[in-house]
Formats: structure tokens, C-alpha cells, sequence
């Protein structure tokens, strides 16, 4: 996928004022709202500057927003800070997590997450290929293992797999987005893969869908589910669901028995609560699903 260059999109009307706006190639994915929501809202199918930077982290965070979107939509007429913000990556999340910036067009700006693991680090699903990214994850310790949730965030997956000699898991019903990947999970039975991670295979957004569980903590949920922002709960996108409905109800009811502290989607917000606050918020979200609501 191509987009043509910044100066052939206009300014968006919908933005305020100064030096950062968003032009017509945003494609409305919500990374720049989930990185620096102070300064970026969602206006009529797009994303737009509600308010210019008014502080040092404001203004990073703008930075770090523009660095992450996927079409280059974000613009700032004063560029000065960008490669000093551009370290950042990946951006810090919790103790040996990570979230890798730097959405691809080609996943629709999915979010991708790097874990560090004393036995090869895992990068679940990918973003685009550059430099920078491949310099830092060499400096972290590479990556062994990348876990593709399914077939619609792979991005540049296969380029971080030839550099690193990374070995990718993606269900057997998702093969044709990565139809050399080392391992396809087949039916639809969990997969213990080794004592921290268990491979939860959830039909509903696509009929491979998975979502990868690590030391019953972080789960990595794909388009499976992810944080509503604005009703303050858990959430799954029935617009956006290409398979079954019913199945991701049905999956969604599964996932509700597991144990787990973080929801990080490749689309939507991610959010951290207890694990007692994470089980009331599943238990919300399938009340909610079974009533149609």
C-alpha cells in the first residue's frame, strides 16, 4: 500500500491552531489518541490536533504519536526534538515489556508489543521495518519468537524474522498472510507452549484468531478485545468482526475463565487493573455480548 505525499493532503479543518496538525492521509487508526490523548481527538472519522502541546511531556508524547502513524499524517512545522524522541522505542510499559511504535499502513496502524524472556525475547505481531527498531532489538537481545494474533497485523513480520532468525506462530487457518511461518496452530484447543505462555485460540474477528497469555499477566489480544476509552470497559469491535459474531462471543466467554492483569490489542487501548478488576470487567463484556446489548 502506498499513500501519495504530504503536501498533495490537505489540513484538516478539525484541527486547532499551531505547529501540529493531522492532514487527509490519517486513516483514523487511534494510535496518535492512545499515545499523547491530551492532544489528539477523534473527529468524524479522523483524528485531530484538539489542543497544541502545552508542556515538555505534551510535546513528546505529539512527537512520539507522529513517529507511530502509520501514513504520516501527523505533521509538525517545527521538527526539532524528533530524533531525540525517536529512542523512546520502544516505549517502556511495564518490567520487560514493551510497545514497539511505529504502526504499518498495512496492518491499518495495529499496535505490536516486544516481551524480553531470559529464553529469547518475543515480538507479538510486528511493525514496520526500520532501522531504528532493528537497532534496538538488537541491543535488547534480538528477537527469537513472533506470535501473530491473525492474519490482519503481520505487517512486516517476515523481514523481522529473515533479520533475526525469528521463528513466527500463526494459526493454520491464517496461513495465507504468512504461509512460510515456522508453526501454525491447528483447531481450536488452548496450547500450552511452555510454562509462562499459553496460546488461546479465540474464532470470532477471523476464524484463526489467538491471543497469547504470559505468566497469567499480559495478554496479547489481537482484535479480539481491547479498552472503550469513552464507557471506561472492556470491549470487542462487532463492526469490524470479518468471521463470526456468535464465535467471538463464544470465545470471549473462554477468555473470561483465564487469570490476567494487562489487555494489550492491536487495536484499541490497551489498559492494567487488578486481576479481580480485569475478571469483573470480562464478566461485564460477556453479560453484555449474550444480551446483544
Amino acid at each position: 500500500m502506498s499513500y501519495v505525499s504530504e503536501r498533495q493532503h490537505r489540513r484538516l479543518a478539525a484541527n486547532v491552531a499551531g505547529s501540529f496538525y493531522v492532514n487527509s492521509a490519517c486513516i483514523d487508526c487511534d494510535t496518535c489518541r492512545q499515545l499523547a490523548p491530551d492532544v489528539f481527538r477523534e473527529a468524524g472519522g479522523y483524528s485531530a490536533v484538539a489542543k497544541q502541546p502545552g508542556s515538555d511531556s505534551e510535546r513528546r508524547q505529539a512527537l512520539q504519536a507522529l513517529l507511530s502513524c502509520p501514513t504520516n499524517a501527523i505533521v509538525c512545522e517545527e521538527k526539532s526534538g524528533t530524533a531525540e524522541v525517536m529512542e523512546d522505542f520502544p516505549l517502556r510499559l511495564d518490567e520487560g515489556l514493551y510497545y514497539c511504535g511505529f504502526t504499518s499502513p498495512k496492518s491499518y496502524g495495529g499496535s505490536s508489543y516486544l516481551l524480553l524472556r531470559p529464553d529469547g525475547n518475543w515480538l507479538i505481531d510486528a511493525p514496520r521495518y526500520v532501522p531504528h527498531l532493528v537497532r534496538r532489538f538488537e541491543q535488547m537481545g534480538g528477537v527469537g519468537t513472533i506470535f501473530l494474533t491473525h492474519r490482519d497485523d503481520v505487517a512486516d513480520a517476515q523481514l523481522y524474522a529473515e533479520r533475526f532468525g525469528a521463528k513466527r506462530i500463526i494459526h493454520a487457518l491464517e496461513r495465507s498472510a504468512q504461509p512460510e511461518a515456522e508453526h501454525f496452530i491447528e483447531g481450536v484447543a488452548d496450547v500450552q507452549w511452555d510454562a509462562d505462555t499459553k496460546i488461546i485460540v479465540v474464532p470470532g474477528h477471523t476464524r484463526g484468531s489467538m491471543v497469547l497469555l504470559y505468566r497469567s499477566r499480559y495478554l496479547f489480544t489481537g482484535d479480539h478485545l481491547a479498552w472503550d476509552r469513552e464507557r471506561g470497559m472492556l470491549t470487542a469491535f462487532d463492526d469490524f468482526c470479518w468471521y463470526s459474531w456468535e464465535e467471538q462471543g463464544k470465545s470471549m466467554e473462554r477468555l473470561a475463565a483465564e487469570t490476567f492483569e494487562w489487555v494489550l490489542p492491536g487495536h484499541g487501548k490497551r489498559v492494567h487493573l487488578t486481576a479481580d478488576a480485569m475478571n469483573r470487567a470480562m464478566r461485564r463484556l460477556v453479560e453484555e455480548m449474550r444480551s446483544g446489548a
